[in-house]
């Protein structure tokens, strides 16, 4: 099998679909696990130590905000099982916690997969997350008021059989006013609220032999989850150019082709719907992107950005298919993923829309790091500000994101 989404959603039968307040969100995680919140001006971010110092949720208004952050409540409010309550369930396969930003690993599929064992089948009933990005709790190494540091140390084996001795750290930081305004090239309008924070996340070879493409390479993926909207519009601008130089605009066909009324590709952008109504999943190649991608509720007036720190790639980027590739770094930068029914009379996972991005893949000898740093920030207020930061940093307006399925 070539994908996770359906065998998770027929699964996942009660996932919890509410939308909440950001406090709510909060009071209710702390009944389950520690959470750490940092807060600047009005604007709060939650982080899990134990879910790997994942970012749970975020708000731009930390007394009365809706939180962006899509929290999956029924496996949230079950914790970790014991092993023997494990057998026959999802989570003794993957604990799917949610959370608008997390640390994971690539490959996942392909014969260089962290998510299979050497021999196995590319199928469901054999794919399982490794602990490191499932179950291990990331140790809190230093902490300040607007920032937090994470470090693991981890052992992974991959389908080809090489073992990866691995240390992960994973800072995570508010950024200010200016740090947003030099980011989108634009000055804020107070008539906007927002919340901001950097993610700078690394992988070290702790092992005695390089990491080399012909055995495998990791990477660093970061993956969010948000709440979805009727009107929310996934925005991804990317390099027009010939495609026989910069490969196609998109790739659409990660659970069958994308249908028209879901995703619009035109000459340097394109529109995917994030409203969780019709699993489809998009990705950007490396030599098209322009190191942004993110959304637009029409309904909340909100904008999310996501950026990260574009860098060379000498061996590409890796390939998560499941199944043995013909070209296993050839993967996706930039990834978007739109939540809905399997088919019909099977529901949703969430449902959630996703912004992923991934680090090139990581070719290190003993004691060097790959670095991948990613920025989040949402925007959240009056449209006529909403609609300068758009056209800066999207390049269009907000009608022409509301009106690119109408056409």
């Amino acid at each position: 099998m070539k994908n996770l989404s359906l065998f998770i959603c027929i699964v996942m039968l009660g996932a919890c679909k509410e939308k909440g307040s950001f406090k709510k969100d909060v009071s209710f995680l702390k009944n389950h696990t520690e959470i750490i919140v940092l807060s600047k001006g009005n604007g709060a971010i939650a982080i899990a130590p134990q879910y790997q110092g994942r970012v749970m949720t975020s708000t731009t208004d930390s007394s009365e905000g809706i939180g962006f952050g899509w929290i999956n409540k029924k496996v949230v409010r079950a914790g970790f099982l014991s092993e023997d309550e494990r057998k026959g369930k999802l989570e003794d396969q993957i604990y799917i916690f949610g959370g608008e930003e997390r640390f994971w690993l690539g490959p996942e599929g392909g014969q260089y997969a962290l998510f299979f064992k050497p021999g196995s089948s590319f199928d469901f009933s054999e794919w399982k997350t490794p602990a490191a990005i499932d179950t291990d709790s990331f140790q809190l190494v230093k902490r300040t008021e607007n920032m937090v540091g994470f470090e693991h140390q981890c052992e992974l084996l991959n389908y080809n059989g090489t073992i990866f001795s691995m240390k992960i750290e994973r800072n995570i930081r508010l950024l200010d006013k200016t740090d947003v305004e030099n980011i989108i090239k634009e000055k804020l309008s107070d008539e906007v609220d927002y919340v901001a924070y950097e993610t700078d996340n690394r992988i070290t070879n702790v092992g005695d032999d390089p990491w080399i493409a012909e055995t495998g390479l990791p990477s660093i993926w970061l993956l969010g989850m948000y709440n979805p909207s009727p009107k929310t519009t996934v925005v991804i601008p990317f390099k027009d150019g010939d495609p026989s130089l910069l490969g196609a605009k998109v790739k659409d066909d990660y659970f069958g082709k994308v249908p028209k009324e879901y995703l619009r590709a035109h000459d340097n952008i394109l529109f995917l719907k994030g409203d969780g109504t019709k699993r489809s999943k998009i990705g950007i190649n490396p030599k098209r992107t322009k190191g942004i991608a993110g959304s637009y509720d029409a309904d909340q007036k909100i904008i999310t950005v996501v950026t990260y720190n574009v860098q060379d790639a000498p061996n590409g980027f890796v390939n998560s298919s499941w199944e043995y590739q013909d070209e296993p770094y050839s993967g996706d930068v930039i990834n978007a993923y739109n939540d809905g029914s399997p088919k019909p009379g099977t529901p949703p996972l969430g449902p959630f829309y996703e912004l992923e991005t991934s680090s090139p893949a990581a070719a290190l000898i003993p004691g060097e790091t790959m670095v991948h740093k990613q920025v989040t920030i949402h925007f959240q207020g009056d449209n006529a500000a909403l609609e300068i930061i758009s056209r800066e940093v999207f390049g269009v307006g907000l009608e022409d994101i509301n009106t690119s399925f109408t056409e």
